[in-house]
């Protein structure tokens, strides 16, 4: 036995020992270099050395363009297996370039983003499709942003109302054409009255006590972003100083009492005043139709939702319910509607009330305040109903009589 390890080991050693080192130093040297291929996507390219006053057309805020492009690599096996498309980037040199050119991608055109990858000890060679990189002119310019109506329902008591700024504005710095397109088409902003909790505008309403003031809700800084991807990865926050106003309106959906008796006419369309007219089809008195000095009401608890108490007490004494007849084989006069008097009149009531209350904290200039009221005012003319004390619609049975027309209130309807 001793024989034969002597043989085997320590006979002529220093050739065994040779042979051994030159087999490893042979395996090393095959197996690095076997060549193997992997295609990469989403690889990011980022450009340097811009000219002043020039940027590339897709160029992101990070230098990086937002199109990715994909490369296929050839080198080390175990290198392109443990390689992803978060370690590589290609870096562009700019300097020297005049409009547009085919960039060329090669070895050392290739970064890598982990220290542990030696791209030029282990990628050989880089084949991709070509890449056009097209220069622009570097310009800046304010982009119009619309604010419009928010999505989905406003927590669960309380009623939308508006939004205001309608209009920001965004400081943008990019390639030429698409700033200019940009600035021409505008963009949007929208956000959702879900993402507002009920617990925080019930803060702002116990502010009030009737609840029954506006509920202005300011909108968090965190949404006052926007996305272009065609300039960042991420959300641009807005600059536009008024951002800082950006509000959202409520109104809680609670009943409001209109302290009167309501006056009641009748509409007789001049074409057909020999089949109606007052005297033919009078509006005659009952129960709920009461006459006051010449004057027919309507004598009901009416309330209204949807609107402020300030609204109420400005319109209060101004409206009227005007039933309108409708013509055909037989007379009826089945519509009806509830008419403001001189509208005009009340809505600079209604301004000159709010405008003269006004917290300065608001933020919001008198002009811009004065068309913020004057809008929110004909939106509430516009959207007015009378209910009654179950917080149903008002509903009037409309009936010919022999001695002329009744008004009977129904039952209401949601």
């Amino acid at each position: 036995m001793i024989s034969l390890l002597r043989r085997l080991f320590i006979d002529n050693w220093q050739r065994k020992l040779f042979s051994f080192i030159l087999a490893m130093l042979v395996w090393i040297l095959v197996h690095h270099s076997m060549l193997h291929q992997k295609t990469l996507s989403n690889i990011p390219v980022r450009i340097i050395n811009l000219p002043p006053g020039k940027t590339v057309e897709g160029l992101q805020d990070n230098a990086i363009l937002n199109k990715k492009i994909t490369l296929s690599l050839y080198g080390n096996k175990n290198t392109l297996e443990d390689l992803s498309p978060n370690d590589l980037e290609v870096v562009i040199d700019a300097c020297g370039k005049k409009d547009s050119w085919v960039a060329t991608i090669e070895k050392k055109t290739l970064v890598s983003l982990r220290p542990d990858i030696d791209i030029y000890q282990n990628i050989s060679r880089v084949s991709y499709q070509n890449l056009i990189v097209k220069m622009s002119n570097l310009i800046t310019e304010k982009i119009p942003i619309i604010v419009t109506n928010p999505t989905g329902e406003a927590p669960k008591g309380y009623q939308y109302l508006d939004i205001w700024p309608h209009e920001l504005y965004l400081t943008v710095t990019g390639p030429e054409d698409m700033v200019k397109n940009l600035k021409i088409k505008k963009l949007a902003m929208t956000f959702s009255l879900q993402e507002i909790i009920k617990d925080e505008l019930n803060l702002l309403t116990s502010e009030y006590s009737d609840g029954l003031k506006e509920v202005t809700y300011l909108v968090p800084d965190g949404w006052k972003k926007i996305s272009i991807p065609s300039l960042s990865e991420n959300p641009i926050t807005i600059d536009d100083p008024a951002a800082a106003k950006l509000r959202i309106d409520f109104i809680k959906t609670q009943l409001i009492s209109i302290p009167s008796s309501i006056p009641i006419t009748v509409f007789y369309p001049l074409q057909y005043t020999d089949m109606i007219n007052p005297k033919t089809y009078p509006l005659v008195t009952n129960a709920f139709v009461k006459n006051f000095h010449g004057i027919k009401q309507l004598s009901l608890p009416f309330f209204a939702k949807g609107v402020s108490s300030q609204f109420i007490e400005v319109i209060a004494d101004r409206i009227q319910i005007v039933i309108i007849p409708s013509i055909g084989n037989e007379q009826s006069f089945s519509c009806w509607h509830v008419e403001f008097i001189h509208p005009k009149e009340l809505e600079d009531r209604y301004v000159s009330k709010l405008l003269c209350n006004i917290k300065e904290e608001n933020g919001l200039q008198t002009n811009q305040q004065e068309e913020f009221y004057r809008n929110r005012f004909r939106n509430y003319m516009n959207s007015f109903r009378l209910y009654n004390e179950n917080g149903k619609k008002l509903s009037l049975n409309i009936e010919l009589r022999a001695n002329g027309i009744e008004i009977i209130p129904k039952k209401y309807e949601q």
